[in-house]
């Protein structure tokens, strides 16, 4: 409860840190997919066998062109193996097999040695610097957001494809043109994906708030509707906090309150995260 409280309950004073060996051995391909979707399959078989890639991070078409990591005609998966002990060229032999059996293809070469590939280089670079321009595209009229979220396997197919039309729908109605909607998967697990979707579209001068809070909000509606969770690994906090109420079941409020009258009784601690202050 307290890890989960968002700063709502203590302050942490001490930590104990646990420290891993750096990697040794890497080895790296980059996978291209016909569609997003064929993509999403090896995915999910790849998260279900047991050889837990290091990375495993699929780019829909029109982020493999914003990134260059690809053409913007496939679909790229970059996956990669490292271990501090032992090789790992072996394990993406196995990976890329099974990205086969789903229409995946490779530069040939990527499948045997300890590197990493250059669409794999190319997209950790454009990801690192990322964040580092957001300030920098709304100087130049550029509204850059992200938003993210997790779903299971089920109703991955159409959240996708609902979230990111509703997506460009309001850019086009709040921008007066249209942007630029792509998604990505951060996180995979056996029973779904965690998805990450990032927004480029031109910001009117004095504008921006409103124009970020309508896309906002036509985002998260229709992450609701399609039955995903409002965030994933960004926090709650204020801006999602309505969507946030209308999925968290009412005793869990209750037992976050009591815990919050416990140990911050003035309501000092990061007021009007989570819940309202008493």
């Amino acid at each position: 409860m307290l890890i989960g409280s968002e700063g709502t309950l203590g302050v942490i004073t001490e930590a104990w840190l646990r420290v891993r060996p750096r990697p040794r051995f890497r080895a790296s391909s980059s996978v291209r997919f016909p569609t997003f979707a064929a993509g999403a399959d090896a995915v999910r078989a790849l998260s279900q066998s047991g050889m837990h890639p290091a990375n495993c991070r699929l780019i829909d078409p029109a982020e493999t062109r914003l990134t260059g990591t690809g053409d913007g005609c496939s679909a790229v998966l970059v996956l990669g193996f490292e271990s501090p002990a032992e090789p790992v060229a072996d394990l993406l032999r196995h990976a890329l097999r099974c990205c086969a059996d789903h229409g995946g293809r490779w530069d040939t070469g990527h499948d045997a040695p300890e590197q990493r590939d250059a669409a794999e280089r190319s997209w950790r670079d454009a990801f690192l610097r990322a964040p580092y321009l957001r300030d920098t595209f709304v100087a130049m009229g550029v509204l850059s957001e992200t938003f993210e979220s997790a779903v299971t396997r089920d109703r991955f197919t159409a959240l996708q494809a609902s979230v990111t039309a509703a997506t460009e729908a309001a850019v086009r109605e709040a921008c007066g043109a249209p942007g630029s909607v792509t998604c990505r998967f951060t996180h995979v697990y056996p029973d779904g994906p965690a998805l990450y979707w990032t927004v480029l579209a031109p910001a009117g001068r004095g504008a921006e708030l409103e124009q970020w809070a309508a896309i906002k909000r036509a985002a998260s509606d229709a992450l609701l509707a399609g039955g995903a969770t409002i965030t994933h690994h960004h926090a709650v906090g204020r801006d999602h906090r309505p969507w946030y109420d209308r999925q968290r079941p009412d005793p869990f409020a209750l037992a976050l309150r009591g815990a919050k009258a416990a140990l911050d009784p003035a309501g000092a601690l990061n007021p009007g995260v989570l819940i309202d202050p008493a």
